[in-house]
């Protein structure tokens, strides 16, 4: 059932993308430089697309930014992360050690025999 309500509503937001789109195909021209500053310059960098493209590349853009500074934002948290599971593993190995060294018997013929295999 659920499977069916989140294709039904990917359809719905496919068919609200398109009807977007679909109003907004009128063409515009974006600029790189404003006129006055690209005739001093001489060098003019124009390009025509339709507005519902402008619109999806500058969701897209923004999706983008917002995901990169998100992950840059949490770099620490990361470290902190890494470092921690790693001193969490030194110390698993530790009481391992500890218990193979403590868990034995006393008698050296039982030690043999009870002593833990190797992995």
């Amino acid at each position: 059932m659920s499977r069916y309500l989140r294709y039904a509503w990917l359809v719905a937001l496919a068919l609200a993308c398109l009807i977007i789109a679909m109003a907004n195909r009128t063409a515009v021209t974006l600029s790189l430089l404003p006129d006055d500053l690209a005739g001093l310059l001489n060098w003019q960098a124009r390009i025509e697309l339709p507005l519902f493209l402008v619109l999806a590349l500058g969701v897209v853009a923004g999706l983008a930014l917002g995901f990169i500074w998100e992950w840059l934002r949490e770099h620490k948290h990361r470290k902190v992360a890494r470092v921690q599971t790693r001193a969490v593993s030194q110390l698993e190995r530790e009481l391992a050690a500890m218990k193979d060294q403590t868990s034995l018997p006393q008698d050296p013929v039982l030690a043999l025999l009870e002593k833990p295999k190797v992995r």
